[in-house]
């Protein structure tokens, strides 16, 4: 006789179940472990009684032996569980087969839900998390940013996965802090701006090239501006940036809208003028100034470090 063991994603509302699922529950007596399954009301709607009963892996396998078993799984329900029960069966004379049917599967970003709830306790539990604010957790927003560019500029893709999980936590972190809005507008916002920037993907607007797609989005960033009241090209650029990207997004901005070069003469002289010149034959050569520096700096650590050893 079989043991079938449905198991079900806590990320996936209860009673959205698989067919295959649906017609395992109805294939024998369901038993689980816990009265506060969340799937309980709905097989209980559905006509589908299930026994509440102890975790006992031999037990269990004993009585599949003589008849289909059915074993709703909790999340708790871990490979640990699952192995004894699979030991006590194979020492049985007549084991039963054991077969895992999946009720419900996690989509792409369900465990970012996982973040959202775990943030939610630590504000709510721990007394670190909850004495922030959005100023207090700008540095740390700061750092793990430039700990993502870290890992990127020397290639160790390994680490970006933590770094980008770091960076992640700050973005819940403000969204949980916030009064007037939570993570789920912060996604809707970013997503209906995605959508309206896109049109050649999610509308009717045709567009063969890269340089075509950034037309397009530079022409939609210009209509929100205006529609949102901001009159220069210039609105929105962070003025809190690195020095060398910022003169570098004030020039791309002024380039786009046309502004004359002979404003760059009127900054003045001395050294921020010959600096301010160079980001300007750094972004003509294609180049990013601030990564330029930054890999200098690297180059002379490096030998900084190398002379020290020596």
């Amino acid at each position: 006789m079989p043991l079938i063991v449905v198991t079900t994603s806590p990320r996936v509302a209860p009673g959205l179940l698989s067919h295959q699922a649906w017609q395992a529950l109805r294939s024998g007596p369901v038993l689980t472990a816990s009265g506060a399954h969340p799937q309980l009301p709905y097989l209980a709607e559905a006509g589908i009684d299930v026994e509440v009963t102890e975790p006992d892996p031999r037990a269990l396998a004993v009585r599949a032996a003589g008849e289909t078993v059915v074993w709703l799984a909790e999340q708790q329900d871990g490979e640990d569980f699952m192995r004894a029960v699979g030991h006590a069966a194979v020492a049985l004379d007549e084991p039963p087969t054991i077969e895992v049917v999946p009720g419900s599967y996690d989509l792409p970003g369900a465990r970012v839900l996982d973040l959202v709830a775990v943030m939610d306790r630590l504000r709510t539990e721990c007394p670190w998390d909850r004495k922030q604010t959005h100023e207090s957790l700008v540095p740390y927003l700061l750092e793990e940013a430039y700990e993502v560019l870290e890992t990127i500029e020397q290639g160790d893709y390994p680490a970006l996965r933590e770094e980008l999980g770091d960076l992640l936590l700050q973005v819940v972190f403000h969204a949980r802090v916030a009064e007037g809005f939570d993570m789920d507008d912060v996604a809707a916002g970013i997503v209906e701006k995605l959508v309206r920037r896109h049109p050649h993907v999610f509308g009717s607007v045709r567009a063969e090239s890269a340089d075509e797609v950034n037309d397009n989005w530079e022409a939609i960033k210009a209509a929100e501006r205006a529609a949102k009241g901001r009159e220069s090209v210039l609105d929105g650029v962070p003025m809190g940036q690195p020095a060398l990207s910022l003169a570098a997004q004030l020039m791309r901005r002024a380039e786009r809208a046309g502004a004359p070069e002979s404003l760059a003469a009127a900054i003045g002289q001395g050294v921020a003028r010959e600096l301010f010149d160079l980001v300007r034959r750094a972004a003509e050569a294609g180049l990013d100034a601030e990564a330029e520096l930054r890999a200098a700096a690297r180059a002379y650590r490096d030998r900084v470090r190398a002379w020290e050893s020596s």
